[in-house]
């Protein structure tokens, strides 16, 4: 469990578990982010919700018919997609944390690098974690896992990088 003080709000939300009444890191930091993964105000999107938890950031996840590869296994690029996002999240969230700031910085994702270990069950739920590796200034390495049914289905390892203002992904939220 962690407690963070919410930007905009001067509250203080506990984030624990993936519970749907308390707020994500996404929807306390970026309630107007677009991102086809975790963006919130994407009505088509994924809807990753990303909660610390200790020294892991946690998220839930639910798979929809169309999310399929072929019957009854998760589509490959949807596994990079929720992996990617979220670990872009735990990066932020550690250099937030860093940092001393009371706001996410806008991070980007440098490079990843997603492992596929088993087919993964479109029929049931997906449990992501991602823990930081490594934080070098406006850098961080992070280290993260999708498993579905108590089992490690793919890991990923990613660099995510705060960028400054004119880069386009800049405050996009």
């Amino acid at each position: 469990m962690c407690t963070l003080e919410h930007p905009n709000q001067g509250k203080t939300d506990t984030l624990q578990g993936t519970d749907s009444k308390v707020k994500c890191l996404q929807e306390i930091y970026a309630e107007k982010s677009i991102c086809f993964g975790c963006g919130p105000a994407n009505d088509k999107g994924l809807k990753i919700r990303s909660f610390v938890a200790g020294d892991e950031v946690v998220a839930d996840w639910t798979p929809e018919k169309h999310h399929k590869a072929f019957p009854g296994v998760l589509n490959g690029g949807i596994i990079g997609v929720l992996l990617d996002c979220h670990c872009n999240w735990t990066a932020a969230y550690f250099l937030m944390k860093e940092s001393g700031e009371d706001e996410a910085p806008s991070t980007v994702t440098a490079e990843y690098s997603v492992k596929l270990l088993r087919p993964t069950p479109s029929a049931s739920p997906v449990t992501l974690s991602a823990a930081l590796i490594a934080l070098d200034g406006r850098k961080a390495e992070v280290e993260g896992k999708l498993s579905s049914d108590g089992k490690i289905c793919a890991t990923c390892t990613g660099t995510f990088v705060s960028v400054d203002p004119g880069h386009p992904a800049y405050h996009r939220w």
